[in-house]
């Protein structure tokens, strides 16, 4: 038999559940308010003390209530703070479980795309998923064979808040740690993510994604387009985060060669994209002061940056550029006089090329002559101020080809054995035979 304490404890228990079931939408919010403010941070033997054993008889009843109500609840944050609560315990997969049989998942995910729910209310299903993710693999591949992944992602395209696009960044790292079933979903959808409109959501993507990247440990093509086109971005801090995941990119073999073309075509706008802001610059003399903005001169100048990164962090890659006709492509960027951003960062890379190649260095000299060349050594970051029309035109009408250069030395000389690295002398002297011998068959 039941002791006097207990019949109290489970009477008590009994008119707290009468309460609610009779309660209406003012009442029920003072009971969560309460619930909340007197339970938050309690064990799960503390909740099922609390309840005289009965703790999942309440729970049953905020899991029903977010099931009927979700759509028009005027108290939903706090529904779901208090069904958090369960869920956070220590010791709490019991009510974990009794939540995912009906289907919580499920009503979570749909309060994420729902238009007419508030944005702090979507946060908070946002930290419900994290608890559900962070409890076991399962419990992730559950999320994803829930098509968690694509409402999550398009969540975090469209969210106007960044403290919660914050916490939706670390659920989707969750669901790429751990869960080899479905990384591979996480890791694409993440991709899909980056050209959103969103600059915080492309921030986040790109970071993850240089998480996922590690994790996964190979590349989907795809990702080669998304990440050159986000270099068009006029946000700084997005740009940051795609150099940072290019050059962890480069070291694969998959997208290397289509990463290196892809950075070197950028440093050279199509005549599609400026004969577009030409066509704009006549029908509206103001379009002049926007021209920093046009999205082709922001990637040639990332380009251009990141170019330069990538080369002085790894010599390969430097050597592969060049094979790739990046000096030719440097010095038409520097020509450019509509973007002076483009200018400078070119300049500076190219310095760097001039540095470590005498053979760029010999075709840099005779292609800008020597009054320019000479400009150009004595600070290549401020050269664009200095030079005029003429020396500008002449930059980006440059024949420089170094890559030309060096596939007829390598045939002509491949009895030789040699790097063309920096300051080779067997190299220079090979190119220099072979240009000597060029010049005597003219």
């Amino acid at each position: 038999m039941t002791s006097i304490k207990e019949q109290a404890a489970i009477s008590r228990l009994l008119s707290f559940l009468q309460e609610w079931d009779n309660a209406g939408k003012v009442a029920r919010n003072h009971i969560l308010n309460c619930f909340i403010e007197n339970n938050q941070g309690k064990t799960a033997p503390e909740l099922e003390q609390e309840f005289s054993q009965g703790a999942s008889l309440f729970l049953v009843r905020l899991t029903t209530s977010l099931r009927i109500t979700y759509m028009t609840s005027s108290y939903l944050e706090k529904l779901l703070r208090s069904i958090g609560i369960f869920l956070s315990a220590v010791s709490s997969n019991r009510y974990l479980i009794e939540f995912l049989e009906v289907g919580g998942v499920l009503t979570l995910l749909e309060i994420l795309g729902l238009e007419k729910i508030k944005e702090k209310d979507k946060k908070e299903s946002i930290k419900l998923l994290q608890i559900v993710a962070n409890s076991g693999r399962k419990y992730k591949e559950l999320i994803c064979e829930s098509y968690g992944v694509r409402s999550i992602a398009e969540f975090l395209a469209k969210s106007k808040s960044e403290e919660t696009q914050e916490e939706v960044q670390v659920l989707l790292d969750s669901l790429v740690h751990g869960n080899p079933k479905y990384q591979n979903q996480v890791y694409k959808g993440l991709i899909a993510l980056v050209p959103c409109a969103s600059p915080k959501a492309q921030q986040l993507a790109l970071q993850t994604l240089k998480t996922a990247q590690s994790i996964i440990g190979t590349t989907h093509p795809s990702i080669v387009d998304c990440v050159l086109k986000v270099l068009g971005t006029m946000h700084l801090e997005v740009q940051y985060e795609a150099i940072e995941l290019i050059k962890d990119l480069v070291n694969y073999d998959e997208v290397r060669l289509a990463l290196l073309k892809g950075l070197v075509a950028l440093l050279i706008p199509s005549l599609k994209e400026t004969s577009k802001l030409q066509s704009k610059i006549l029908s509206d003399p103001s379009v002049l002061q926007l021209t920093a903005h046009l999205p082709a001169f922001l990637q040639q100048a990332s380009a251009a940056k990141t170019i330069g990164v990538l080369a002085r962090r790894d010599f390969s890659v430097a050597e592969e550029l060049l094979h790739l006709s990046v000096v030719h492509s440097l010095m038409t960027a520097m020509g450019n006089t509509d973007h002076s951003n483009s200018q400078r960062l070119a300049s500076l890379t190219l310095e760097y090329f001039v540095q470590m190649f005498p053979l760029v260095e010999k075709h840099v000299r005779r292609s800008m002559g020597e009054e320019l060349y000479q400009l150009f050594l004595s600070n290549p970051e401020d050269l664009y101020m200095k030079i005029d029309s003429i020396q500008a035109d002449i930059l980006a009408a440059n024949k420089v080809n170094v890559s030309k250069t060096l596939y007829l030395c390598s045939r002509s000389c491949s009895h030789v054995n040699f790097p063309f690295g920096p300051h080779s002398g067997d190299e220079m002297a090979c190119v220099t035979h072979y240009q000597e011998d060029a010049k005597s068959k003219e």
